[in-house]
This record gives C-alpha cells, structure tokens and sequence, in this order.
C-alpha cells in the first residue's frame, strides 16, 4: 500500500465517514426500540413515553388474543366431543344409508 494515500484529508473523511455512520445507527436503534448500550457494553433500554405507551398497547393486545386463543381451544374441544360422540357416528352412517338407497 501506498503510504500517499494516506494522507491526513483521507483519514479525516474516513473517520467522519465512520462518525456519521455510527450516528444513523444509534438514531435507528432507537427509532425502533434497541437497546443501546453503555461505555461497559451493557444495554440501556431508551426512556419514552412513545415506546412505554407501545408496550402497553402491546401488552393489551396480547392479553385479548390470549383469550381468543382460550376461547378457540373450548370450541374445537366442543367440536371434537361431539364429531367423538357415538351418536353422531350412528346418525351419519343412516344419513348414508339413505342417500346411498335413493341413488339406486
């Protein structure tokens, strides 16, 4: 490598280079909820009423669809007695009996 090339303005450009792309990476960290993290490398979670509110949307959303999903999980366990049920076994073999003597 060339040591010309090095020259204090490519180093200067270089190092600003690096200092704006490290900026645009905190700014979208944040934006999005990442943690940052401190001059020890342990994360620090960002502050905000934006992001707290979020979290209790979430928070409720999850909540309702949980029980939604209960809800789900008593229908198909109603579904699934009755489809088990013997009777409904018995009265679906007659119902084929019928249709298969009217066909003929």
């Amino acid at each position: 490598m060339d040591p010309a090339i090095l020259t204090p303005e490519v180093i200067g450009i270089g190092v600003v280079a690096m200092s704006v792309a490290w900026v645009i990476n905190t700014f979208i960290r944040v934006r999005h909820g990442y943690p940052l993290e401190n001059s020890w490398g342990k994360a620090v979670y960002p502050k905000g009423s934006e992001s707290e509110e979020r979290v209790k949307l979430l928070t409720q959303e999850n909540a309702q669809l949980r029980a939604e999903l209960g809800s789900i999980k008593d229908r198909v366990a109603n579904v699934e007695r009755i489809v088990t049920d013997s009777g409904y076994h018995l009265t679906h073999e007659i119902e084929s009996l019928r249709g298969h003597r009217e066909s003929n």
